[in-house]
């Protein structure tokens, strides 16, 4: 499906779950793993389906993405539909074949086209098994003209790994999982017309759709006349939504998006278009910040709907009727923490900007049935939760619902998080963070310090939501203060914060890092900085290991689990995204291993002999 959308995953388990996307060609492609009792939003499409594993490979949840934003509740209840989903023994509801339809479908590879006569003949030839028409069909609203891609299939790469010890058996098992790498050879589509009513093919200008990442977002206009779909070239430096004449097969760039570094198409790609109209929103970088725009099909013409010293993060609905969105943005409070999400409204021509969250921390929202009311809870790591009803219209307080009450985990010993905020390597940027202290802090005695580090540049990392953070809070009673810190190159700043990233993912914000620590050394002066250790998993694994490579003068041990430590060996998607395509240097020189001669300190390497999502030779 074009809509854009997102899942928000809540893992209710007391386990890891495994989180796959699977494809049109039905792979699963591994999306990284959720904590158990913790939540994660991800960026997706409508009708795309998602599979939730636990660590041995059983399917606890199975979800199809709405038009709108969702919760994916992963729990007992999802774990018994899956089981239904996946019992091939299960009492089948209806053993009838379903009757013929007129319309479009694929053959042996071939598109055909069956009347409403049931009559069917075939509109296109030399589709095969590795170059295949896909079951995609984008028909024009006056039924003339179907936008089909056939796919020249990729390389396909499967890894092997070891299961050392099965519960069925004496001997190792050897297991295989596709999973494409950075610079592999990947699928390609080329969009295909065909003149539905003369049963012809339409050719269409193929060298536009050259090196691609992604098509998609097929859009029809009103008058059948043009057919537009979004380009992402591999690399992810350019984007395009382009237009293709139904009558002529010629191919016009709408709007064009270009980085010197990299756009964060995964995380922040929005798409929607007007009903009734030649216009579309689009959501892009281009000012510094990400912001959303009013485009013109027909000229090209960009209009600013959202713009200021803040951050568009999701666009919530768009009422077409009433002229209004409703989006999420990070930075709208100057006095806040920039990562607080705030509800606001907006006119689709960029009048009328109200602001309906306002408390001093980060939201979540419900709306009412109909829309006038939306229930609200805000909290911050230092701060309970706060649940309030508001209106829709001006953001308004009708009531408060309810105050949490810490007082009976604060009485016990409990002691909330420390924000502290420093500036970065620049000496201008604001770099957030939180310190953890033992329950018995006693501030006349030294305490090592654990930064607990994660720098993928998908997302930033920080909690911002009231929690007991049991992972770190346990850390710190051993007799630690534990850091947690979004140093620059991390998501949800301005583009250049992000940008640090670009072919650069050993950088891992350490110069903000290691400023951040000694600022806040400064003020709390029980923070030992001879004895800095440092921990994590996946991104943050090769994290861990690169603060001992590159600054082994300020940390002095590191844990890392299932690090991806050199990025040509680890999923395509996310590595390319931040270290592009071609593979070059800047790979080799961003890999662990290739610096392993300047380690300084302890070394704990770990990880899991059939993890799915950090291919395990990453570490060996």
């Amino acid at each position: 499906s074009s809509t854009d959308s997102s899942i928000t995953f809540e893992n209710q388990l007391d386990e890891v779950v495994l989180l796959y996307w699977r494809d049109a060609e039905g792979t699963k492609r591994p999306y990284g793993e959720i904590q158990a009792r913790s939540r994660r939003e991800q960026h997706t499409f409508a009708g795309h389906a998602w599979i939730a594993e636990n660590s041995h490979g059983k399917v606890v949840g199975v979800f199809v993405t709405g038009d709108e934003p969702g919760i994916a509740r992963i729990n007992s209840t999802s774990v018994e539909a899956a089981a239904r989903i996946q019992d091939p023994d299960s009492p089948k509801t209806d053993s009838k074949a379903e009757p013929l339809k007129p319309g479009c479908f694929v053959r042996s590879w071939n598109l055909w086209h069956r009347s409403a006569g049931l009559e069917e003949v075939a509109l296109s030839q030399g589709g095969t098994e590795t170059n295949a028409y896909l079951s995609d069909f984008h028909t024009s609203p006056n039924g003339e003209h179907a936008l089909v891609f056939q796919e020249q299939r990729g390389q396909g790469r499967q890894i092997q790994f070891v299961e050392s010890s099965p519960g069925d058996q004496v001997q190792p098992r050897i297991h295989s999982l596709s999973y494409d790498k950075p610079g592999d050879r990947i699928a390609q589509r080329i969009p295909r017309l065909f003149d539905i009513k003369q049963r012809s093919q339409i050719p269409v200008e193929e060298h536009h759709f050259t090196n691609a990442w992604s098509l998609g977002h097929v859009h029809w206009n009103e008058e059948s006349d043009e057919v537009f779909l979004l380009y992402n070239a591999r690399g992810h430096q350019s984007q395009r939504i382009l237009g293709i004449k139904a009558g002529t097969g010629k191919v016009r760039t709408v709007l064009e998006e270009t980085s010197a570094t990299f756009i964060d198409y995964s995380q922040k790609t929005y798409l929607h278009w007007l009903k009734g109209s030649r216009q579309f929103l689009w959501a892009s970088e281009r000012s510094g910040r990400n912001h959303l725009y009013l485009i013109d099909a027909g000229s090209g013409e960009a209009r600013p709907v959202t713009q200021g010293g803040w951050i568009l993060r999701r666009v919530e609905k768009v009422d077409e009727a009433a002229g209004r969105i409703l989006f999420t943005a990070l930075g709208l409070h100057r006095n806040q923490d920039p990562y607080h999400k705030h509800l606001a409204r907006i006119g689709i021509d960029g009048g009328d900007l109200t602001v309906l969250t306002h408390s001093d921390g980060d939201h979540e929202w419900e709306f009412s049935p109909g829309g006038a009311l939306f229930a609200t809870r805000w909290s911050r790591v230092d701060h309970p939760p706060v649940s309030e009803l508001r209106r829709t219209s001006d953001g308004s307080l009708v009531t408060e619902l309810d105050r949490t009450d810490a007082t009976g985990i604060t009485t016990n010993g409990f002691r909330p998080p420390i924000r502290f905020v420093a500036k970065g390597r620049d000496g201008v940027t604001d770099i957030h963070g939180i310190l953890i202290l033992p329950s018995q802090f006693d501030p006349s005695r030294k305490y090592p310090v654990l930064e607990d580090i994660y720098a993928g540049p998908h997302d930033f990392h920080v909690p911002k939501r009231w929690g007991l953070g049991l992972r770190q809070r346990k850390l710190a009673e051993l007799g630690f203060i534990v850091a947690q810190i979004d140093g620059m190159g991390t998501n949800w700043r301005e583009k250049s914060f992000h940008d640090y990233c670009w072919r650069n993912l050993r950088d891992g914000g350490f110069p903000d890092r290691i400023a951040w620590l000694k600022a806040a050394a400064s003020t709390l002066p029980a923070m030992d900085l001879e004895r800095v250790g440092i921990f994590g998993g996946s991104a943050g694994g090769q994290n861990a290991l690169a603060a001992l490579l590159h600054h082994g003068d300020f940390y002095k041990a590191a844990v890392a689990d299932c690090g991806c430590h050199d990025n040509r060996m680890d999923k395509i998607w996310w590595n390319e995204a931040w270290m592009g395509y071609p593979v070059g240097p800047w790979y080799y020189d961003n890999s662990n291993v290739t610096h392993a001669s300047k380690l300084k300190g302890k070394l704990l390497l770990t990880l899991g002999e059939l993890d799915r999502n950090v291919d395990p030779a990453s570490t060996m």
